[in-house]
């Protein structure tokens, strides 16, 4: 199967610059799939879960790999995949216990009465607290799937 070269980078750090068979990627209106051979495309990162499939290399056999990723840009173009990405996360550090305490808080946010832009507050807290839920249900599913 034909591969791609997939980078995974952030403001602190390239987490990834390795060959991918297959890469699901959260933009910010849906998955995108992608695979060897796709048309050029640009988009804007939503938050959620970054799959990566690695080919057999060798006698190592592949695999997945899960991050949870915000916000940032990706393109893909001559059968390279560039995620650049406000943060990035792999499943095996997210503690479900964390998770959920960072859900409980968000949860528990209001918009301060004296709040400048009381919209503008809403929209981080829902923000904050959808992050929380993405990270949760990924930290629960990886523990079902291992690395």
């Amino acid at each position: 199967m034909a591969t791609i070269r997939c980078k995974l980078i952030t403001p602190e750090a390239a987490l990834i610059d390795d060959e991918v068979n297959y890469a699901s990627v959260p933009a910010w209106d849906g998955l995108i799939g992608l695979l060897s051979g796709g048309a050029p495309l640009v988009a804007k990162l939503g938050m959620g879960e970054l799959r990566l499939d690695f080919p057999d290399a060798g006698s190592a056999k592949g695999g997945s790999r899960w991050y949870y990723v915000q916000e940032g840009f990706m393109k893909f173009a001559d059968n390279e995949l560039t995620i650049l990405a406000n943060a990035a996360v792999p499943a095996e550090n997210l503690i479900e216990e964390d998770c959920a305490a960072e859900l409980r808080s968000a949860e528990t946010r209001g918009v301060p009465e004296d709040a400048p832009d009381k919209l503008a507050e809403m929209d981080k807290i829902t923000k904050a607290r959808n992050a929380a839920r993405a990270k949760l249900n990924l930290a629960r599913s990886f523990k079902h799937k291992g690395i």
